[in-house]
């Protein structure tokens, strides 16, 4: 067994760069002696004075120390926390710059990867840049050194909890309740046995929060969390082991959470740990631009896969005559169904199947289709690419959160299905941060 390398040394000394250009994941690209350095923090037209912080065979990693010469892009982070909370890396970069960079990164990829380019570049969603982020999983770890226990994310070069007392892009009833909620589990004699607070808002503002415990909580804590809740006026759920193990400590009858459409009628209730879109606004938008992009009506059948709780299908009912919805999660499925029938929207049945594999004998699969609406998690949607022409939709609209297997998909439904890609756009649903959210329309022929 060959012994793993050594890291390489890092140079003490800072060394001056000229950043050439941007990674999608936010970091500026420098060259020093023909070498790719990668340097958090700087943008493209930018001299840079940088030190070093990791250095492998192929490139190297650096922060800044100095910027010599500004970009016009470049402000004044709005979090006093940001320049050591990973949580964000583009608070630095002006809003405007931040979506020309998503959308020339989603363009890029599209060409270099999947050998397409749009016939028409749809203008970006955008909305408001602060506050927005309505779903989360915060990290918690005490740490005696720091006075009690942290609760956020990430710091940007190490796995340590970053020491923060707020948080500007999280909803205001999380984002300012950090330090709060540091107080409240240092207080418990499990702070050391909670490792993380799942939040979740819903459009009343309403708020849970989630706290995952590796041990038995004792009446004290279960009270202090319970005084938490009561006076903070928010939801609080425990989870003592997997997912299915959660349930409510106070109020014994929380009021559901629920998001709406209002302008296709729809509200859609969700448990703190369903998954839902993190931004409220882009969600709403998003939505109505994928209904407008199928040009569905009332003769119009569509298959929306990857469908979750409806967040698609529900909407796209109320303008289609038929909408089926595929899920790999059952237990998302039954919650679909449960939204269909409380919004009274009976022209939609939903499915359990496993995506990833042939589904081609499974009855929904067999049926046609007029559109196709796909929305799949960050691996793509390798595994159900051929099902758009088998069932004879004319119009695709693919949603993604990972530009890359957008460009492989793009290449295979393009390239070997023969539908051509008429028109893609990004959606800021993560603003300050590398996440690249997209949409893009194919066509049959």
């Amino acid at each position: 067994m060959g012994r793993r390398a050594r890291p390489a040394p890092v140079p003490a000394a800072p060394v001056e760069v000229m950043i050439e250009s941007l990674t999608h994941e936010g970091r500026g690209v420098a060259r020093v002696s023909g070498k790719t350095v990668f340097v958090d923090g700087a943008l493209p037209g930018e001299r840079v004075r940088a030190r070093y912080v990791a250095c492998h065979r192929r490139y190297d990693e650096a922060a800044p120390v100095e910027i010599i010469e500004a970009a016009p892009e470049r402000v004044e982070p709005r979090c006093p926390h940001f320049s050591v909370c990973g949580g964000c890396s583009l608070q630095h970069m002006g809003a405007d710059a931040q979506i020309q960079a998503k959308q020339r990164a989603v363009l890029e990829v599209l060409e270099r990867v999947g050998r397409v380019r749009p016939e028409r570049i749809v203008a970006p969603i955008r909305g408001e840049p602060w506050g927005y982020r309505r779903k989360a999983r915060l990290s918690a770890r005490h740490v005696p050194k720091k006075g009690g226990v942290l609760v956020g994310f990430r710091e940007r070069y190490s796995h340590f909890l970053a020491d923060i007392g707020g948080c500007e892009v999280l909803h205001p009833s999380v984002g300012r309740r950090i330090r709060a909620l540091r107080d409240l589990i240092t207080a418990m004699a499990a702070r050391d046995r909670i490792p993380q607070v799942e939040v979740a808002v819903d459009d009343a503002d309403r708020t849970a929060l989630v706290f995952r415990h590796l041990k038995p909580l004792s009446d004290a804590d279960r009270e202090r969390l319970t005084a938490f809740a009561r006076d903070e006026g928010v939801q609080v759920w425990l989870q003592p082991k997997g997912p299915d193990t959660v349930h409510r400590l106070w109020p014994a009858e929380p009021g559901p959470l629920v998001y709406a459409h209002p302008d296709f009628d729809v509200r859609v209730p969700f448990g703190p740990l369903d998954f839902i879109q993190v931004n409220r606004d882009i969600n709403r938008a998003m939505v109505a631009r994928a209904i407008d992009l199928l040009e569905t009506g009332p003769g119009d059948r569509v298959l929306d896969l990857f469908c979750g709780l409806g967040n698609f299908s529900l909407p796209l009912a109320r303008r289609a005559g038929h909408v089926t919805g595929v899920e790999g999660e059952a237990a998302m499925v039954a919650r679909a169904r449960e939204n269909a029938g409380l919004n009274g929207i009976d022209n939609v049945d939903f499915h359990a199947a496993d995506l990833a594999s042939s589904m081609h004998d499974s009855p929904w699969a067999q049926a046609r289709y007029d559109a196709v609406l796909l929305d799949p998690p960050r691996a793509g949607a390798a595994g159900v690419l051929d099902l758009p022409g088998r069932v004879g939709a004319d119009r695709v609209v693919y949603v993604s959160c990972n530009p890359a297997t957008l460009a492989r998909d793009a290449d295979i439904l393009v390239n070997t299905h023969g539908y051509r890609l008429e028109a893609a756009g990004v959606m800021d649903m993560f603003p300050h941060t590398s996440h690249v959210e997209s949409m893009a329309l194919f066509v049959r022929g």
